[in-house]
């Protein structure tokens, strides 16, 4: 498993873990980041990623890319 950071743009991934406190799992969560999603980085800028879950496009800063396990 590497962080989120590491995955190259446009190659899908599926999510193996969250990392972190409860409630920056309960909130990662709530945007659609669950273990067995998948996801694909759309873009990323100095670590600052853009990436598509569930048919969506979010933008994540670093140090929550980095909870995000693949």
């Amino acid at each position: 498993m590497i962080p989120l950071t590491y995955a190259d743009p446009g190659e899908e991934n599926v999510i193996m873990k969250i990392n972190g406190r409860p409630e920056v799992k309960k909130h990662l969560e709530d945007m659609g980041f669950v273990a067995g999603s998948i996801i694909r980085v759309v873009s990323s800028v100095n670590g600052n990623l853009i990436v598509s879950v569930k048919d969506t496009k979010v933008a994540l800063d670093k140090d929550l890319a980095m909870r995000i396990m693949i």
